[in-house]
């Protein structure tokens, strides 16, 4: 399929029939078998969605261009300090060191993790945060190593 978004997460804006709702987070793979496609997550593991293995394919290129793309899960730090919402409940002071998640909902989340005794501590509850603020995150180059399938 020509003129296809770049495989990645994304946000549905439309419904997928009644497959996935808008409104969604998604991973979306611009190739495939049989054709490009959107997985939803299945479930959370460290704060980062692990997605289904089945897809939906989409119904033309058209509707891949209503997907919304969300920057990448991970680490990143603040640049400039924010806080959280319009009521203020919680402030992000620049250099801070975050995770950046997201809710099925695709509403951005983010967790701060604490250096503990017994090494660093990634919390299991995040602030939800708005889209305007995240750019005022930049990521984190983290070495990433996964497990042979058989290991998960």
């Amino acid at each position: 399929m020509p003129d296809l978004p770049p495989c990645g997460l994304y946000k549905t804006k439309r419904p997928l029939a009644d497959k996935v709702p808008a409104g969604r987070l998604v991973f979306f793979h611009n190739h495939g078998e049989p054709s490009a496609g959107i997985y939803p997550p299945e479930s959370w593991h460290l704060n980062r969605a692990r997605f289904a293995k089945g897809g939906f394919p989409i119904p033309s290129p058209e509707w891949a261009q209503d997907l919304e793309p969300l920057p990448a899960e991970g680490f990143y730090r603040v640049r400039e300090a924010f806080e959280c919402c319009d009521k203020h409940c919680r402030l992000f002071e620049a250099e801070t060191f975050v995770q950046l998640g997201y809710d099925a909902e695709a509403q951005a989340l983010l967790f701060v993790p604490e250096w503990t005794d017994e090494g660093m501590a990634i919390p299991d509850t995040g602030t939800r945060i708005d889209a305007t603020r995240l750019a005022k995150l930049a990521p984190l180059k983290i070495p990433h190593t996964s497990l042979p399938p058989e290991a998960h």
